[in-house]
């Protein structure tokens, strides 16, 4: 878990050039174990910004060093937060999307956003 919550906080960072936090992680999928001894290779892709908060998609595959082959362990949803040097929650630059992959994953971020406040109320 703090493996994805650290790359979530770089792809957000990347995107925001600021500090950011962790606001929530959601839907963490634990598809299949990691032998000891394999490699954990993460990848983060920002689905969704909207003012200060953003959604980071992180999956984690592992690799057997000997034959290179990976396979899909785990799957989370973060939602990270752009912060202002003077520690205030700061807008996030908005994010252009320019395939129709990317429109789908920001609407179904904006989805579970929906349903992510709702459960607050």
């Amino acid at each position: 878990m703090a493996l994805v919550d650290k790359c979530a906080a770089i792809v957000a960072m990347r995107h925001t050039r600021s500090e950011v936090v962790t606001a929530s992680v959601d839907s963490v999928d634990f598809r299949s174990g990691v032998r000891v001894g394999n490699i954990l290779v993460l990848n983060g892709r920002l689905n969704a910004v909207f003012r200060s908060s953003m959604e980071v998609e992180i999956e984690v595959h592992s690799e057997d060093p000997l034959t290179g082959d990976r396979h899909l362990t785990t799957r989370a949803f973060v939602t990270m937060v752009a912060m202002a040097a003077d520690g205030r929650i700061a807008p996030a630059p908005q994010l252009a999307f320019a395939t129709h992959d990317e429109r789908e994953r920001a609407a179904a971020a904006e989805t579970r956003r929906r349903e992510r406040i709702a459960r607050r109320a």
